[in-house]
């Protein structure tokens, strides 16, 4: 059902370090003054200056190409609390890269990312809780990161709470998020709402649903819609 969020290797957000002269110095592309800047508040223990740094050494921005020193600060980074470098770190360890792939290491560090409300580490770490991956399996644990990922506006849990929900046969709760996914112009909802509504014996909603879905070349909505006689309703 799900997939992992590709690991986008650093965002723009890492450089958002404690000076605005580094960050400045970024944007006009002046990347030999920003690495001077950066490595400064880095060596005076700036978490965000370390992930910048770690950023910069990785692109070879400013000073040459190193991917051990842009993990090494990367590691300081998330050791002194950035969610940013946590999760960063913590999707390295995941899919082994640049690094030996440590579900252990992987689960610990989007922890600690997801509990700084970092919203993609929430929604990977509810994959984990999902597969049993550096994890106990804990369903109602996946759910309840996915869904406060989804109201923060992470897309892909939104569009994959609803599936958890009627897993814990919590079909109130699987139908807000359906909806919503179907509002959004997500085609593969509409099915899933008439699974729902069927469930809940709401056979009308199933019907409307259920029609949408067939509409759109869903061939299980037309085994449910004849499974459920919903022609009646």
């Amino acid at each position: 059902m799900f997939k992992f969020i590709v690991a986008v290797m650093f965002s723009l957000l890492t450089l958002e370090a404690s000076t605005d002269e580094a960050l400045n110095a970024f944007k006009k592309q002046d990347y030999s003054e920003a690495f001077k800047l950066y490595e400064k508040s880095a060596n005076d223990g700036d978490a965000k200056a370390q992930s910048a740094l770690s950023y910069l050494y990785a692109m070879g921005l400013g000073i040459e190409k190193d991917l051990k020193k842009s993990l090494e600060w990367l590691e300081k980074s998330a050791q002194n609390g950035d969610a940013n470098a946590q999760y960063d770190l913590g999707m390295f360890y995941l899919n082994g890269n640049n690094v030996e792939k440590n579900s252990k290491k992987a689960y610990e560090l989007l922890s600690k990312s997801a509990a700084q409300n970092n919203i993609n580490a929430q929604y990977n770490l509810a994959l984990m809780y999902y597969k049993g991956d550096g994890v106990d399996i804990d369903i109602s644990k996946a759910a309840e990161l996915l869904d406060e990922a989804a109201n923060k506006g992470h897309v892909s849990a939104a569009q994959n709470i609803g599936h958890i929900y009627m897993q814990l046969l919590k079909f109130d709760e699987a139908s807000k998020w359906f909806e919503k996914s179907a509002a959004a112009g997500d085609e593969s909802a509409y099915f899933a709402l008439a699974q729902v509504y069927c469930e809940l014996k709401e056979f009308k909603k199933a019907k409307g649903w259920a029609i949408r879905a067939i509409d759109s070349g869903n061939k299980d909505a037309e085994i449910l819609y004849k499974k459920y006689e919903l022609e009646k309703y």
